[in-house]
């Protein structure tokens, strides 16, 4: 019975496949198809059938991951989208917030709204804070509404009124009148999406979830079908930004908990190794073609972002959604990023990327600018011949040429001018690195680092003795980790309701009685029985009366206020540096994690036999690491070849099909019996 995933990412489509049975596992990676992803999901088994014997009709759980999603806002390809709100709050979406991302930034603008005014329609209705209803739904406003819906060709209608967070009501009727008057239309209301308080925040993501929600279903039936026609005909899931799995049903229904799809499948993959490795404190990185995302992982659990904003920038706040995804911090800095001259005549890499189509110069496709992957084979750390496993010829001469254009302008040499290349991607990573974990009040020195991706371990040892963390991880197959990842994640949905209350022992009770509720509708919808093996998470946003704000505590059930008011003080202290034991807690929202456990990747044994740190090493190879060190002779080792609990020092390569790990001189590395590789500090590092 084989488990197979599939992550469509920028550059490129990846697949893994784990047969439960024998422990075989299958392998491929394709050129993304921009636009047909499906293309190359199938290009990919397609692949892997002719090259390891995939067998379609084995399979028993599909999963997967990709940026349909992320695409489709980005790009602003989504379908023609109308807002139907409460009367005299047209204008919330365009209003927004008044906060900027840099005060003092001249050149901020508001992002420009999904749904043109003209398509914001109001309706008279009122529901007070507490659901009670102050003005009856007028349906006579809808008469109007249909016909311009029609008339406009609107394809998907966001339904918004106030308050339905408290009393869904209006909501309900509205849009089943709307279903029924525009069959054809894709007609979504909030109460159905979010169940949390702040209006702007909540318009946003019913209308980006209808904006989406027609490109999604169509990609999944096409996806679904094209999949049974390969007698690939078994669950389909997919990945979700919350770091779990759900059925195309269920993300059609809700699909921008999608948006993160691809990188949440790396960080349920460093979850499954951070156990493996007994590890609790896990900070993931995944360098990717086009990007580099990063992550932390505390107590074992994904840290889920409290408030998303998509297309955030230093010149605009982005659009806030309300849907759990996990704690991500995305840079411009992948294999594909382009390596340019700024006006100010400074040396820049990303965000743009070469992308799979040219590609890095390297790749001989068309490409002719500088990247990341460029430099690094420069310098020596990928073989040209041996790249992807030798499936992929690289061309150094081309990637030389194109370095030069950065080169010559600085008096630099080539292989300097690659070493800038990467010293400037190196700042960039440990800079967003820095972002999930020190400025969120987690010390990196305290976590294992999990770096995977194509061009990750390239860079991993480095930025490891930066950060000084307590292990830098390499694990199996990183060049595919996010398809890997998705094999380690479980069905998970996530509830959330906001509900105002003073904090005593009142308020505790209450709020064993919510989650009672919670409980239920998650066991309805993993349509399993009250005795599933569904294990729950129960957290609360509070805050000190008088803030906007709050910070999420857990909540134990049979506790009381007090026990709960210390958990607060402690996580307002660790987000903000300080507590006020003296002040009122309000209680503002209710969050239940639902994980439905199930069969995840194993991580098999290196089998013994045969297998030699001198069977394993295939050569030297010369690496340059700098003007003070030049050009050093590395050994290089087939990673596949590895004893378990071997240890040797750097400097040294060790490669595989996917991705070329580099340690560093005074590091020694280790591969467990697992095949998961650790790189250490040969000497301690001062704390």
């Amino acid at each position: 019975m084989i488990r197979l995933a599939t992550d469509v990412g920028g550059t490129f489509t990846d697949l893994v496949g784990y047969d439960d049975r024998t422990g075989e596992l299958f392998t491929a990676k394709s050129l993304t198809t921009v636009d047909d992803q499906s293309v190359g999901v199938l290009a990919a088994i397609a692949m892997s059938e002719r090259r390891d014997g995939l067998r379609a009709r084995d399979v028993t759980f599909f999963a997967h991951g990709g940026t349909t999603v992320i695409n489709a806002i980005t790009e602003r390809k989504g379908v023609r989208t109308a807002l139907v709100t409460t009367a005299g709050f047209r204008d919330v979406l365009e209003i927004g917030r008044g906060n900027r991302p840099d005060l003092y930034n001249l050149q901020f603008h508001s992002p420009e709204p999904f749904v043109p005014r003209h398509l914001r329609f109001e309706v008279r209705e009122r529901v007070a804070a507490n659901g009670e209803v102050l003005m009856p739904i007028e349906l006579d406003d809808l008469r109007p509404i249909i016909r311009h819906c029609r008339d406009q060709q609107v394809e998907a209608v966001a339904v918004l009124f106030l308050h339905s967070y408290a009393n869904p009501e209006h909501e309900i009727i509205c849009a089943d009148i709307l279903a029924d008057a525009l069959p054809e239309v894709t007609v979504c209301a909030s109460h159905e999406v979010s169940r949390q308080w702040r209006e702007y925040e909540r318009s946003n993501t019913v209308v980006l979830n209808a904006y989406v929600q027609p490109i999604i279903r169509h990609y999944f039936d096409r996806l679904e079908e094209a999949l049974t026609d390969r007698d690939l005909t078994c669950p389909y899931y997919a990945m979700q930004s919350n770091g779990g799995i759900s059925t195309f049903d269920q993300a059609s229904r809700s699909p921008l908990t999608l948006v993160e799809s691809g990188p949440a499948g790396g960080i349920a993959g460093a979850v499954r190794i951070g156990v493996a490795l007994g590890e609790t404190e896990v900070l993931s990185l995944d360098v990717g073609g086009t990007t580099a995302k990063c992550s932390l992982i505390h107590d074992t659990r994904p840290t889920l972002n409290a408030e998303y904003r998509l297309e955030h920038t230093r010149i605009q706040p982005g659009h806030t959604v309300q849907v759990p995804v996990v704690d991500i911090v995305e840079i411009g800095s992948g294999g594909g990023s382009i390596a340019w001259i700024d006006e100010r005549r400074s040396l820049r890499v990303g965000p743009q990327s070469a992308g799979s189509t040219p590609g890095p110069a390297c790749y001989g496709r068309g490409g002719t600018t500088p990247t990341l992957s460029d430099a690094i084979l420069t310098v020596g750390i990928f073989d040209p011949k041996n790249f992807a496993g030798g499936t992929m010829a690289l061309d150094k001469a081309r990637a030389a040429q194109a370095i030069m254009t950065v080169a010559e302008p600085f008096g630099m040499s080539v292989e300097d001018a690659a070493m800038a290349i990467i010293e400037i991607a190196h700042a960039n990573m440990i800079n967003a690195l820095k972002l999930v974990t020190v400025q969120r009040g987690h010390d990196p020195r305290d976590a294992a680092f999990v770096i995977s991706g194509g061009a990750g371990p390239a860079l991993a040892a480095r930025l490891g003795r930066d950060l000084s963390v307590k292990a830098t991880v390499v694990p199996p197959h990183p060049g595919i980790f996010s398809a890997w990842g998705m094999l380690a994640a479980e069905p998970r949905a996530d509830f959330r309701g906001t509900w105002f209350c003073p904090l005593d022992d009142a308020a505790i009770g209450e709020l064993g009685r919510r989650f009672s509720h919670l409980e239920g509708e998650a066991v309805a919808y993993f349509a399993k029985g009250r005795d599933a093996a569904i294990q729950f998470t129960y957290r609360v946003e509070a805050r000190y009366r008088g803030q906007e704000h709050g910070v999420f505590a857990t909540f134990r059930r049979g506790g009381d206020a007090a026990n709960f008011a210390d958990r607060f003080h402690a996580a307002h202290e660790k987000a903000y540096s300080f507590r006020l034991p003296d002040s009122a807690i309000e209680v503002t929202t209710l969050h239940l994690e639902a994980v439905l456990n199930g069969p995840v990747i194993a991580l098999p044994k290196v089998p013994r036999a045969g297998l030699s740190l001198d069977a394993a090493r295939t050569g030297t190879r010369q690496v340059y690491f700098g003007a003070e060190h030049g050009w050093v002779a590395c050994p290089v080792f087939d990673r596949s070849r590895l004893p378990a609990d071997e240890r040797f020092e750097g400097p040294a390569i060790i490669e595989e099909a996917t991705a070329t790990t580099l340690v560093l001189e005074d590091q020694v590395m280790e591969m467990t019996e697992t095949g998961i590789l650790v790189i250490r500090e040969g000497r301690p590092t001062a704390r």
